[in-house]
């Protein structure tokens, strides 16, 4: 069976570009196969700067054939049109089949579609492929109007060693590529898939992603611990790298001595968000006065050019930093928050300087529900955590904000409280990311969230679909994460209210009462569903917790719902919820049937079944300890209590007829069966398990 091989050569790609595009590419490759009935074992896509590369293992030689109908006149209808019929299909009255329809007997073509030969078919399929390629950003580069993300230098199309011939704009396909732009010369020759990759490689052009990264990690480590340091790991500083170099050369580069008292994160900055070098760290974890760097070429003065070159790149972006640094200090951090008037946060929600001022009355306000978080500081670093935005380092380096507002906040002789909160208010800035637990950080960061949720929602500019512009989704998954990790008893209700009056002086009145806080209740209802899947607890059992009063405490319902995933992982529990569906589709059956609903205590003095009175007094014990358990909010110790009814409740179905012909046995047993239900209720709804 043939294997394809697709190759578009380009200028350089983008390096953040390249993942994604490379996998949307594939997705919709292997689909348009599917539809055209190619079926093919699997398939590999590559990326290098340069080119975009598709493997597909186990095509067909042929396509596959198919039967096709065609529903003709009816039987008895005019001999013109029946005729008009055969002629369209190319048959015969003796090739087509008589079949009853709603109209009466009608007749049939079943034809069969010989299928193409494979490289005929993909010959068509493969322009418009290309074509669907959604760049984030694409050019055209020449009179035939089609887009790339960067002019397309050849194309690369076999089918096992035959080309398959086809034009994308003004390229044809053929067989010949390049190699590595500096390190190869000439065109190469592939003369089939088989021995595609190797001549890369021999052309100094790593294909494989993978292997480009494992080429540079490996050296970079070597390099280090030759020189007695460690890499710091950052696996997308990693992955960019190998996006922007088809044979990896990596060296070492050494940081002027004067810079090394600058704060790490701005050397960090430095090196690896403006020039994609690596930081490294000495033995006491302290940053070390080298970097890592990774060329794309190799030179015949041991790459000495190289370094000294990039080594007096970053000399001058550090002393841009050092400029920065001192000229920052020279100001109190609270000197800046007049210049937070003039920084939009958005047109309608007003100023920097507003929301600052929300974030200071908010964390204030939430410290009452965050155990020793002390209000006076909280307002305090409420106030100053947007003031270093104005700031000349920040302008500089953005993915510093906070961080260095926090370094400041300490250089002026604030309380360690204060800086720290300064420096952990956006966190967490995703799933990754830890979440801050100190009380004072803890208050200004979800202060910094709850504000921008509730102002977003109340101008209704909420999350749709895959849209999310002001990254609410983020926002609320933080909140609930703060909440949960940190164990809080945070009414989000009451500190949605707290938000949204805020902007009282910005925005008019609600159009109903509690509007803008029932719609973040609801958008959160979705987050957290969606927050304890991501964690691995099964939809129903999320359900099955999911109180009217959820809100009201976060950390207890992700407590339950790990207690209820726990408990019916047992099979004690497993079998319990068996029970509990009998008994209450038994009572759904006879409540319909008799037109009441069946609740109370049953009489003992009924009970002429030893079962019945071990099953009356193993729910009156539980559901006492189960009220205390509760109560004192201990729910795997409530499950486990209600796990030992297990036995009472299958003797009691095994023994006793539940539907006696006694009018007064069968309510009281029915009653039993009542009391088997909500027991179990008070745990959990088990009605919204399934399976």
């Amino acid at each position: 069976m043939p294997d394809l091989l697709l190759e578009v050569l380009s200028e350089e790609i983008p390096a953040l570009m390249q993942r994604d595009v490379t996998r949307q590419f594939e997705r919709n490759f292997r689909s348009r196969l599917t539809d055209a009935r190619l079926e093919f074992e699997n398939s590999e896509s590559f990326t290098t700067p340069r080119r975009l590369a598709l493997l597909v293992h186990g095509l067909p030689a042929m396509q596959a054939d198919i039967a096709v109908e065609r529903k003709g006149p009816r039987v008895d209808a005019p001999d013109e049109a029946i005729q008009g019929f055969l002629k369209s299909t190319g048959l015969t009255l003796a090739d087509c089949e008589q079949r009853e329809t709603p109209k009466g007997p009608a007749w049939f073509a079943v034809m069969q579609e010989k299928g193409r030969p494979t490289g005929d078919l993909l010959a068509d399929l493969l322009p418009s492929t290309l074509a669907a390629v959604s760049w984030p950003k694409s050019m055209r580069w020449d009179e035939s109007g089609v887009r790339w993300v960067r002019p397309i230098r050849s194309i690369l199309c076999l089918l096992d060693d035959e080309v398959v011939p086809f034009r994308f704009g003004s390229v044809e396909s053929g067989r010949t590529t390049l190699g590595h732009r500096f390190l190869s010369s000439g065109p190469l020759t592939i003369d089939d898939v088989g021995g595609y990759a190797a001549t890369l490689e021999d052309a100094k052009v790593l294909l494989a992603r993978g292997a480009r990264m494992s080429k540079i990690a490996s050296a970079a480590a070597e390099l280090a611990k030759g020189a007695g340091f460690s890499v710091v790991r950052d696996e997308q500083l990693l992955g960019e790298n190998a996006g922007l170099v088809e044979w990896p050369v990596v060296l070492m580069g050494t940081i002027d001595e004067r810079f090394m008292d600058l704060p790490s994160e701005v050397l960090r900055s430095a090196m690896s968000t403006h020039q994609r070098y690596f930081s490294l760290l000495d033995g006491s974890g302290r940053p070390a006065p080298s970097f890592v760097m990774v060329a794309n070429t190799k030179t015949d003065d041991s790459a000495e050019a190289v370094r000294a070159g990039n080594e007096r790149v970053l000399r001058a972006r550090l002393a841009d930093a050092r400029f920065f640094w001192d000229q920052d200090r020279r100001r109190l951090l609270e000197e800046n928050l007049t210049g937070l008037r003039g920084v939009i946060f958005h047109a309608r929600l007003g100023t920097m300087a507003d929301k600052s001022r929300r974030i200071e009355a908010l964390a204030r306000a939430l410290c009452p529900a965050i155990p020793g978080a002390n209000p006076d500081e909280a307002a305090l670093a409420g106030t100053l955590c947007k003031a270093d935005l104005v700031t000349d380092m920040v302008g500089e380096f953005p993915d510093l904000q906070g961080i260095m507002g926090s370094y400041y906040a300490r250089e002026d002789g604030e309380e360690e409280a204060v800086y720290t909160a300064i420096r952990e208010h956006y966190s967490p800035r995703g799933p990754d990311e830890s979440c801050p637990t100190a009380p004072v950080c803890v208050a200004v960061a979800l202060a910094d969230k709850l504000d921008t949720l509730a102002g977003f929602f109340a101008i209704d500019k909420r999350p749709t679909g895959s849209k999310d512009p002001f990254a609410l989704r983020r926002a609320a998954l933080g909140v609930i994460r703060i909440i949960i990790e940190n164990d809080l008893r945070l009414p989000l209700g009451d500190a949605f209210r707290e938000a949204i009056s805020g902007y009282s002086d910005l925005l008019p009145p609600e159009p109903g009462p509690g509007a803008t806080s029932d719609a973040l209740l609801a958008f959160f209802a979705d987050r957290l569903r969606v927050w304890l899947r991501d964690r691995g607890y099964p939809h129903d059992h999320v359900e099955a917790v999911f109180t009217p009063d959820w809100n009201n405490d976060l950390a207890r319902l992700h407590e339950r719902v790990d207690a209820l995933t726990v408990f019916l992982r047992w099979d004690d529990g497993a079998n319990l919820l068996i029970a509990y569906r009998r008994a209450a589709n038994i009572l759904r059956i006879e409540e319909q049937k008799d037109g009441q609903h069946y609740e109370g205590e049953p009489d003992t003095s009924l009970f002429d079944r030893q079962e019945e009175h071990r099953l009356h007094k193993g729910i009156a014990a539980a559901r006492k300890k189960v009220d205390a358990a509760l109560s004192d909010e201990i729910f795997h110790e409530a499950m486990s209590i209600v796990a030992a009814l297990r036995e009472p409740v299958d003797a009691f179905f095994d023994h006793v007829t539940v539907n006696s012909d006694d009018p007064a046995l069968r309510r009281n047993r029915l009653l039993m069966l009542s009391q088997i239900r909500t027991t179990l209720d008070r745990v959990a709804d088990f009605s919204k398990i399934e399976g």
